[in-house]
């Protein structure tokens, strides 16, 4: 099964999307945008740069554990995944976004 966007609205208003792969879990989650049309082009800069290897920051969070961001070619980040393990796993989401992002289709439920 291939990876889907998933579009929501907060409760705020503010518009969200989060990347599930084929198992249905979540590998990359965005920041919250003002329209749905600001969270769509999101979507799109995340398929852009996905694939490339460079537009990934790998990182440890404040409690210690591995995790990554996406960014764009402006250095602006586009998707934050969540904490992990250890590298290895880190690594092993970065390789489901790259495989995943670029073909997902999108589910709009807000």
């Amino acid at each position: 099964m291939a990876g889907k966007f998933i579009i929501k609205k907060a409760s705020n208003g503010e518009y969200y999307f989060r990347l599930q792969a084929g198992n249905g879990e979540t590998i990359l989650s965005s920041e919250r945008y003002s329209t749905k049309a600001s969270a769509e082009n999101g979507i799109a800069s995340v398929k852009e740069n996905a694939p490339n290897d460079a537009r990934y920051e790998r990182k440890t969070s404040a409690s210690g554990k591995d995790m990554f961001n996406l960014k764009a070619a402006n250095h602006q980040i586009i998707g934050t995944s969540e904490t992990y393990s250890s590298a290895a796993a880190r690594d092993n989401g970065i390789a489901s976004v790259k495989s995943n992002a670029p073909g997902a289709s999108i589910d709009d439920q807000s």
